[in-house]
């Protein structure tokens, strides 16, 4: 397979923007013209909804509210926040949406560990985890993917100097009991470019991993 295209967009990318751009591409990859595509972006500050989300949880509309088609809660976007849309064609990397999200959460832990980030996953608990500075299991980073006849939408979020204030308009994820962290609050002193770089590092292994190995390491870990 060719690789995937790999685009880093300056500046912030308005979210129907970037939903009507990630929707064309997506059908254009599941007729056979267009290849897959790696999106690296920032939105402005912004509030979307996935397929499960409650709106008890949504507790200021101080910014837009977005619908999305993705699977999840609510989520926060905003300036200072590295969002990935992976738009691969699962055809051809292997029919597992479990192991595409285990693949996903592992490349940016992959990431965060090169900056110095002890990441991890949480049983029961999509996402990115890691400790606060006092000690706190917090989320650094979001999952949420739509998978439209196997060729994937959507894909993470993670924290890198973002108003962690804004993550209070809405319950994160719909998790109330744990807080919001990100580089910056962790005193990481990395930049959205020294992210960027370290998920390209790690890229050619995230893709390499779709298909018979992750599947086993996924379902092995019961994950979801």
């Amino acid at each position: 397979m060719a690789a995937p295209e790999w685009r880093v967009s300056p500046g912030l990318t308005p979210y129907p923007q970037a939903l009507a751009e990630m929707e064309a591409r997506n059908s254009a990859i599941e007729q056979g013209e267009a290849g897959e595509l790696l999106w690296l972006l920032e939105h402005p500050p912004l509030y979307t909804a996935g397929t499960s989300a409650d709106p008890a949880e949504l507790l200021s509309q101080q910014f837009p509210v977005f619908d999305t088609g993705r699977g999840g809660r609510y989520t926060y976007h905003g300036p200072g926040q590295r969002v990935g849309y992976v738009l691969l064609d699962l055809r051809q990397r292997g029919k597992d949406v479990r192991c595409f999200v285990h693949a996903v959460e592992g490349w940016v832990i992959a990431a965060l560990a090169d900056l110095g980030v002890p990441a991890r996953r949480a049983e029961g608990r999509v996402g990115i985890w890691t400790d606060n500075r006092m000690g706190q299991e917090a989320k650094i980073g979001a999952i949420g993917v739509r998978v439209r006849r196997w060729v994937t939408m959507h894909g993470f979020a993670v924290n890198v100097n973002p108003d962690l204030a804004h993550f209070g308009g809405i319950v994160p994820c719909g998790i109330a009991e744990y807080p919001v962290t990100s580089l910056a609050d962790l005193g990481v002193d990395a930049t959205m470019p020294d992210l960027d770089a370290a998920l390209a590092r790690h890229r050619d292994a995230f893709l390499a991993g779709l298909g018979g190995a992750c599947q086993s390491e996924a379902k092995g870990k019961g994950r979801t």
